[in-house]
C-alpha cells in the first residue's frame, strides 16, 4: 500500500471519532499495536531528542526498503509514533523523504497536542526522514562505481 493510500486510511478512522477524547482514545490503543523496539536498542543512542517522553525508534534497511521499531513510556506519544511507523513502515527511502504527512494536519492532531508534545511530533517525523536520508545516501554510495572507499 503506498503512503497515501494508508494516510487516507487514516483520516477515515479518525473521522469516525467525534471528539478529541475518543481520538485520544484510540491513538492510545494504536500505541498498543506498535512494532516493539528490541530491548537492545531501548538505548541513548536511538532516543529522539525533543521530544518530552521518551521515544526510542530504530530503522533497518532491506531490498531498498526502511522497516522501523519504536517505544516509549508515554501511551499517547506511542501511539503517535505508531501512527508514524503505520505509513512509513516498508515504504523506499525516497518515498519516506518525499512524503509530506499531510494526514498528521488533516486529523488535526498537531493542533490537539500540548506545544511539547508537538514538537515531540516533528521530531519524530525528522529523525525516520533522518533514517531514510542517511540509509539512501548509504546505498547510493554502495551502488556508486565512481565513488571509492579509502581508509
Amino acid at each position: 500500500m503506498s503512503i497515501q493510500e494508508i494516510e487516507n486510511q487514516i483520516v477515515s478512522e479518525f473521522e469516525q471519532f467525534e471528539d478529541w477524547l475518543d481520538r485520544y482514545n484510540y491513538l492510545i490503543e494504536m500505541g498498543r499495536t506498535l512494532p516493539m523496539i528490541d530491548p537492545k536498542y531501548k538505548t541513548d543512542s536511538y532516543l529522539i531528542s525533543g521530544c518530552q517522553s521518551r521515544v526510542w525508534l530504530y530503522a533497518h534497511h532491506e531490498d531498498n526498503k526502511l522497516y522501523f521499531t519504536a517505544d516509549s513510556d508515554a501511551v499517547i506519544t506511542k501511539g503517535i509514533i505508531s501512527l508514524l511507523i503505520r505509513v512509513l513502515n516498508g515504504q523506499s527511502t525516497e518515498d519516506i523523504i518525499q512524503a509530506p504527512l499531510g494526514f498528521v494536519d488533516e486529523i488535526g492532531l498537531k493542533e490537539h497536542l500540548s506545544p511539547t508534545r508537538a514538537n515531540g511530533l516533528v521530531s519524530m517525523i525528522k529523525q525516520i526522514k533522518l533514517y531514510a536520508l542517511a540509509y539512501q545516501t548509504k546505498n547510493k554510495q554502495r551502488n556508486d562505481p565512481s565513488h571509492e572507499q579509502h581508509g
